[in-house]
């Protein structure tokens, strides 16, 4: 599984994770997790590989965990921030498996079978999925080849 980070905050909602920053959530959110390999990877689109059993884990779940590890890290920050006012972003992640021919053999690009999973942070996930037009790229997706996990604010 591979994760990307859409982070579509203007206004510093919450502060900016470079690649390595983003990489290291996850690496240490999911370190304890025995069969559950993390590494930041080398690519334009995609920031992190996560290696886990099929026969263990469904993709939506570790979806589910890297969606709470995230939500715990911003929620850290925001209680670490000096900022008065509370901080209010929706996070998505948006996972579907690969359904179409490898557009590169290299070993970080995401393959035909493989999931892909986009680790949205914004002010209003219902309006990013509008302009993306979420509906309609998975209308002829197989259910068991997308998931979308939905954080809506960030509460204490």
């Amino acid at each position: 599984m591979l994760l990307s980070h859409n982070f579509n905050l203007r206004k510093n909602e919450l502060p900016g994770l470079n690649r390595e920053e983003f990489a290291q959530v996850f690496i240490d959110g999911l370190q304890k997790r025995e069969n559950i390999k993390c590494s930041y990877i080398q690519n334009p689109h995609w920031v992190v590989e996560i290696v886990f059993p099929l026969d263990e884990f469904e993709p939506k779940e570790i979806g589910q965990m890297c969606g709470d590890i995230l939500l715990s890290k911003r929620q850290t920050q925001q209680a670490d921030s000096k900022l008065i006012t509370k901080l209010i972003t929706d996070t998505l992640i948006l996972g579907g498996r690969k359904t179409t021919p490898a557009t590169s053999m290299s070993p970080t690009s995401l393959q035909f079978g493989e999931w892909g999973v986009d680790v949205v942070e914004t002010p209003q996930a219902e309006v990013f999925l509008k302009e993306i037009a979420w509906d309609k790229m998975i209308a002829d997706k197989p259910s068991d080849g997308i998931f979308k996990i939905e954080y809506f604010g960030m509460k204490d």
